[in-house]
């Protein structure tokens, strides 16, 4: 028989006992006549072959990091989840794209656990933080401090991965899974100013809902984070009296804030050179109710400070409402999971000159059949970008009351995005922004790169911000697609903001928790989003966080904010 023809039957036979060997014969029958002696079996089969083993584990679903995850140079060692219902112990395997050694670690398995709460913030109306059955079934793994920095290091600008593999009884190798990861290049370099606040709502006797008690208004802290530090630092405490939404300037040099005055008068503004030690006193109030009566209600709504702090712009009812009913959409809920719903539905946009202590209307965000608000300045400060929608009354004759986030009975109303010039106060026409406008979903919340190149934004259905089905978006400045942030988490996304060198993006989420947690994720020069990373300890289990916003300092910028209210007596603890 002709030599080919033992090749074929060989081939044949071969084949009918496994595709293996056939791979193996053919790499045989094409070696160079000097590599005879010396059978290499190629990269390609080496990996069928590892993917047949692998296939009869069980798949392990590691929850934490996701697959193509990216962490910042410097964040604290992350806590790795996973699920496997059929381990008793567990191999974790790190190895890296740059050939180093691999890392290492066993784990008896630790399960997921609920941290220390505030018993401050345990109230009748919350319940504790507690697992979900997910959560409950799931495994952890915690590297300590110097595998994290080997891990990091090794992991920079390229690929680690992480394979877990399941055993019973220590022995046998019976389920496993494996994720990639990197660590970024670009340092997030800022720390993040944050509201952290306690989930209590309170029913009067009268049955109306607040959001906290004015005897719990204290609980409420300003805190401070390098991600690289452990914990944060509360710089802010004890307020005898409500304050809400602060901004920063790009510079990091002036910091603006909401502060509630004598009689609830909600019409006060703090704008305040950043230092270390920040004192605001009564000199630095903004009085936004110009006639000087108290009750005169002029809300000034997500105020934001201009890049060189020379401006504030912010949200007015204008001069024909007195009263915030009239022009805000408020309702508080009793479920302290999602526990107000709070925009407006009528106001235009005005700025405050700080050199001249005037206030006035953008000319073409001041048009009283739209309401104008959430405006935000481009880095440069020379165009506005604000969301729009028609103006409507907040509470209808007929209209049902609300009981819970996202009911039929909220006023409905849905924001556009537009641009407009700033042009030293002159304004101009609004621009209607493409992807964030005539989309069928309320658009709203802007937030700018420092660059000018991206906007990112919140979509959901009706209303702004802290929505159940809030996501975060992305478009070029200009308009464009809008592509879904992979860092989209399942539940909430929303208060985001840029590092001031435009790489990452902290945002606020339920994803883990009703009680809101903060998130980060990187994006790239195409405006690629990154899964979520987890900041952890930012504040006790059963507290919330909110407002979270980079600013533009050293780490160690702020260490002490004192707030002396209205009668200059009452001075705000530091937490120290």
């Amino acid at each position: 028989m002709h030599r080919g023809s033992k090749i074929a039957q060989m081939f044949w036979g071969t084949l009918r006992q496994g595709t293996m060997f056939v791979v193996v014969l053919l790499t045989v029958l094409f070696l160079p006549a000097d590599r005879s002696s010396r059978i290499e079996v190629p990269v390609t089969t080496r990996a069928f072959a590892a993917r047949s083993e692998a296939a009869v584990l069980t798949q392990i679903s590691i929850d934490y990091p996701e697959d193509g995850s990216i962490f910042p140079p410097g964040i604290t060692p992350p806590t790795f989840l996973w699920r496997d219902a059929a381990g008793t112990s567990w191999s974790i395997d790190i190895s890296f794209a740059d050939s180093s050694a691999p890392i290492h670690a066993t784990s008896k398995g630790e399960r997921m656990q609920i941290g220390p709460i505030d018993p401050d913030c345990v109230a009748d109306s919350n319940s504790p933080p507690a697992l979900t059955p997910q959560q409950a079934a799931t495994w952890t793994w915690k590297p300590d401090a110097a595998e994290w920095a080997a891990i990091q290091t090794h992991s920079a600008n390229s690929q680690a991965t992480v394979t877990i593999t399941g055993y019973r009884d220590g022995k046998e190798a019976y389920s496993q899974s494996h994720v990639r990861f990197t660590t970024s290049k670009d340092e997030v370099n800022a720390p993040i100013f944050y509201r952290d606040v306690p989930l209590m709502p309170a029913s009067s006797s009268g049955g109306a809902v607040a959001p906290l008690a004015q005897s719990n208004i204290h609980l409420i802290h300003w805190r401070i984070r390098d991600i690289r530090k452990p914990e944060s630092h509360t710089v802010l405490k004890d307020m005898p009296t409500c304050a809400n939404c602060h901004s920063f300037s790009a510079d990091g040099k002036t910091f603006g804030m909401d502060i509630d005055g004598p009689a609830n008068d909600k019409g006060l503004y703090a704008v305040v050179p950043v230092q270390k030690h920040m004192v605001i006193q009564s000199k630095d109030m903004v009085h936004w109710n110009t006639d000087g009566k108290v009750g005169t209600v002029r809300v000034g709504f997500m105020s934001q400070v201009s890049p060189n702090g020379q401006y504030v712009l912010s949200t007015f009812a204008g001069p024909e409402l007195s009263r915030l009913i009239d022009s805000y959409y408020v309702t508080n809920f009793t479920d302290y999971r999602f526990l107000q719903v709070f925009f407006p539905t009528k106001g235009i946009l005005e700025y405050l000159n700080r050199a001249t202590g005037l206030r006035e209307p953008l000319p073409g965000a001041d048009d009283p059949k739209y309401v104008q608000t959430d405006g935000v300045w481009s880095p440069d400060g020379k165009y506005i970008v604000f969301a729009r929608a028609e103006a409507r009354d907040p509470r209808p004759p007929g209209q049902g009351r609300a009981t819970h986030a996202n009911d039929a009975n909220e006023a409905q109303i849905k924001y556009e995005l537009y641009r407009i010039p700033f042009n030293g106060g002159k304004g101009g026409t609004p621009e209607p922004i493409k992807g964030a406008s005539q989309n069928g979903m309320s658009n709203n919340f802007p937030k700018i790169s420092p660059d000018g190149k991206w906007i990112v934004f919140v979509q959901c259905k009706n209303g702004q911000l802290m929505r159940p089905d809030s996501q975060l978006y992305i478009i070029p400045a200009e308009g464009g697609t809008a592509r879904r942030l992979r860092s989209n988490t399942r539940l909430m996304n929303s208060w985001h903001s840029w590092s001031p060198n435009g790489r990452w993006l902290v945002f606020s989420s339920k994803a883990r928790s009703p009680y809101t947690q903060m998130y980060l994720t990187h994006i790239d020069e195409q405006g690629n989003s990154s899964p979520a990373i987890l900041i952890d300890n930012a504040t006790a289990s059963n507290r919330a966080v909110n407002i979270p916003e980079f600013v533009n300092i050293n780490p160690d910028g702020i260490d002490q904010i004192e707030v002396h209210v209205a009668d200059g007596v009452q001075t705000a603890a530091t937490g120290k």
